[in-house]
């Protein structure tokens, strides 16, 4: 296959790509003044894609994504669906979903709400997320203790300080570790006034913020130390584990809850709390969770899911 090797090279396919797609140039026009056959022109419109100089983005009109919603919201119990455009580069994709989030509270965030907050890349993104922002007097708290590692940009006590400055109001930090070794140390920690009071606030919030992770080595659980990528390979072939919420409740492909070692030692809310929390808004951007969004769309528990186009339309796709 031939390629762009110089600069010449380079110069001609950036020419012809910019007469074709910037100055609608037709291909007959271009090959008439280069001294090309069309098919030759052709071809080094394909080249320029293939070199990089040519980036193609199919932009989404609103109504199309408001027909995803709605094809959503008849197969899964959610009352909305935040959906961003496509993009390549995961930390855009991350950065879009999150814009809409920010934009859906800022609308939806009063006085006196109560935000019970989660943790990793994609909860971090909210608070992170520029946009103007009408200040409420309104509260944060965390819905997961903290992890070991100081100044955490995805820890959830870090994530609801931001928050807290971005819309206004408070932020409640949950004075635990997010994991412990067993289950007698969490019960101990729980029974802890001011574990349980936290905890207790967090149960009764108007909104949750939780993400949504896949079975992944990577994952901001094997990060921290509290699986190991076999372990999490393990879950995933031995008992059927696609996904989890909220960075720890693990879920199978029918939406259905699976025990694992997790189950006591994480000291958060568990997906049984989360579900009586009136706005569960559950965030997914990367494009290899279209599995896990849709195993935990089942579970009943989200009521706004915040994720792609792509992975929308891979999740209707695999529930037609």
């Amino acid at each position: 296959m031939e390629r762009a090797s110089t600069a010449q090279d380079y110069e001609l396919l950036t020419e012809i790509a910019v007469a074709y797609y910037c100055e609608e140039v037709t291909q007959e026009e271009i090959a008439n003044k280069f001294g090309f056959s069309r098919i030759k022109v052709g071809r080094l419109l394909k080249r320029a894609k293939e070199a990089g100089i040519v980036e193609i983005n199919v932009r989404y009109h609103p109504v199309f994504s408001t027909r995803l919603e709605q094809q959503m919201l008849e197969r899964f119990p959610v009352s909305r669906a935040l959906i961003a455009l496509d993009h390549p580069d995961e930390d855009e994709q991350r950065s879009q979903v999150a814009t809409l989030v920010s934009g859906y509270l800022a609308n939806s965030l009063r006085d006196n709400t109560v935000v019970a907050v989660g943790q990793g890349r994609n909860v971090a993104a909210v608070a992170e997320a520029s946009g103007t922002i009408q200040q409420r007097d309104c509260r944060f708290i965390c819905g997961i203790g903290g992890t070991h590692r100081p100044g955490d940009v995805i820890n959830a006590d870090h994530i609801s300080r931001l928050l807290a400055k971005k819309f206004g109001g408070t932020s409640e930090s949950l004075y635990a570790p997010a994991y412990v070794e067993d289950s007698e140390l969490k019960e101990a920690l729980l029974k802890t006034g001011t574990v349980k009071q936290t905890l207790d606030r967090a149960r009764k919030a108007d909104i949750a913020l939780v993400g949504i992770g896949d079975m992944n080595e990577d994952s901001y659980m094997v990060q921290l130390g509290w699986f190991t990528p076999q372990e999490i390979n393990a879950a995933s072939m031995n008992q059927g584990v696609i996904g989890d919420i909220a960075g720890y409740d693990f879920f199978n492909a029918k939406g259905e809850h699976v025990n694992t070692m997790m189950d006591s030692r994480v000291i958060g809310l568990s997906v049984e709390e989360l579900r009586n929390i009136p706005c569960v808004i559950a965030i997914a951007s990367e494009s290899t969770k279209a599995v896990a969004i849709m195993g935990a769309l089942r579970t009943g528990v989200i009521d706004i899911i915040a994720t792609s186009a792509r992975n929308i339309r891979t999740i209707l796709s695999m529930t037609q």
